[in-house]
C-alpha cells in the first residue's frame, strides 16, 4: 500500500503531463509543393504561423511530383492542402485526390479561376518570359525574343524547368507554342522550338531555380516576373524581365483542399488566409499578382514592366490546356528529351 502511495505522485504528473502536451500541443497542417524559394512561401507561411497558429513545413515539390504523390497516397493522404500550376489543379480533381471548399472570400474570385465546385481556386498569377542575370552574359546582349535564345551566342545559358513534370516548364511550353504560331490542338511549333533550342546546350532542371540564375550558373531563365522582380528588387541582383516579343502567358496559381487529409480543419484555415487580406498582402509583396486586386499597392505595381509590355501576355482555355497536357508531355519526351 506505501509503496502505490508512493507511486501515485508520479501517476499525476504523468497524467498532467500527458494533458498539458495534449492541450497545448502545436497546430500543424501539410502542404505539398510549398517551397521557400518560389512565390515567397517562406514568408506565406510564416505568417500563417503567425496568425493562425498553424506550422506548415517547407515542401519542394514541383506540380507534377505534388499530384503524383497525391494518387499515390490516395488511400492514406499524407497532405492537407496542395499548391499547383493551374492545369495540375484541373488534372487533381480529375484523379479525385482534391475535395469541394470554397473559402472565405470565394465570392471575390473572379469567374474563371476558380473550379465551380471548390475543388480548386486561383490565389494569385504570373507573366511567363525570361528571367535575365546580365552580368552572367559576359558582355552580351539581353536576348528580346523567344527565337533569340536560338543563337549560338547563348550555347549553354538557356534553362527551363522540365516541362514534362513542372508547372511553369509546361506554362512556358505553351507560351512558345502560342507565341510561335501553334494552338492547344497543335503543339508542333513548340516541339521545333525545343528540338532547336537542344543544339543550344539547354539547363533542364525539375524544381524552381531562382539561386541558380542570380548565382549567374543559369544567366537567361524560362521563368515568371515575380521571380525576376524580387531579384532585382529585394536582392539587389543586376537582373532583367523581358515578355519575348512573339508574345506568352499569364498563368495562374491555385490551391486545394486534400481529400480526406489528415488535418481538414487547419488546412481550410489556412486556404482562408491565402485569400485573406494579409494573406495577398504577401503575395503583392512577392511581385505576383494577387488575384483580388485590390491587394496590389500601386508603389508595388510600378515597379512591375509597362502596361504596353504585358499586352503581349495572354490566357488560354485552362481546362483545354490541361486537357492537352499529356499528350505534350509525351511528345517531349519522345521527341525532345
Amino acid at each position: 500500500m506505501k509503496k502505490g502511495m508512493q507511486a501515485f505522485p508520479l501517476l499525476v504528473a504523468v497524467f498532467m503531463l500527458g494533458f498539458s502536451t495534449i492541450g497545448f500541443a502545436a497546430e500543424t497542417a501539410t502542404c505539398y509543393n510549398c517551397p521557400p524559394e518560389w512565390a515567397d512561401w517562406a514568408s506565406q507561411l510564416k505568417a500563417i504561423k503567425d496568425n493562425l497558429g498553424i506550422d506548415i513545413p517547407h515542401d519542394n515539390k514541383n506540380s507534377g511530383q505534388t499530384l503524383s504523390q497525391l494518387i499515390a497516397e490516395k488511400n492514406n493522404p499524407v497532405a492537407d492542402i496542395a499548391y499547383f500550376g493551374v492545369t495540375f489543379g484541373i488534372l487533381a480533381k480529375e484523379s479525385g485526390v482534391v475535395t469541394p471548399y470554397k473559402p472565405a472570400l470565394w465570392d471575390q474570385i473572379p469567374q474563371g479561376l476558380k473550379d465551380p465546385e471548390g475543388c480548386w481556386f486561383t490565389i494569385h498569377s504570373g507573366t511567363l518570359g525570361l528571367f535575365v542575370n546580365k552580368d552572367a552574359l559576359g558582355g552580351k546582349p539581353v536576348p528580346k525574343s523567344w527565337k533569340d535564345l536560338l543563337k549560338p551566342e547563348y550555347k549553354g545559358m538557356v534553362g527551363y524547368l522540365d516541362p514534362s513534370s513542372a508547372a511553369v516548364g509546361y506554362s512556358a511550353a505553351v507560351a512558345v507554342n502560342i507565341a510561335l504560331g501553334g494552338t492547344l490542338d497543335n503543339f508542333d511549333p513548340a516541339i521545333q522550338y525545343f528540338k532547336e533550342l537542344k543544339k543550344n546546350d539547354p539547363i533542364v532542371p525539375k524544381q524552381t531555380s531562382y539561386a541558380r540564375v542570380l548565382s549567374g550558373e543559369i544567366p537567361i531563365l524560362f521563368d515568371y516576373d515575380f521571380n525576376a522582380y524580387r531579384g532585382k528588387y529585394k536582392d539587389k541582383a543586376n537582373v532583367e524581365f523581358v515578355i519575348p516579343a512573339e508574345g506568352t502567358l499569364v498563368a495562374p496559381y491555385v490551391v486545394s483542399l486534400v481529400k480526406s487529409g489528415p488535418h481538414p480543419e487547419n488546412g481550410k484555415k489556412a486556404l482562408d488566409f491565402t485569400l485573406s487580406d494579409k494573406g495577398q498582402a504577401v503575395w503583392a509583396n512577392a511581385f505576383l499578382r494577387p488575384v483580388r486586386p485590390t491587394a496590389m499597392l500601386p508603389e508595388l505595381a510600378a515597379k512591375f514592366l509597362p502596361e504596353s509590355e504585358y499586352a503581349r501576355a495572354r490566357s488560354v482555355d485552362w481546362k483545354k490546356m490541361a486537357d492537352a497536357q499529356e499528350k505534350f508531355r509525351d511528345r517531349y519526351l519522345n521527341e525532345v528529351r
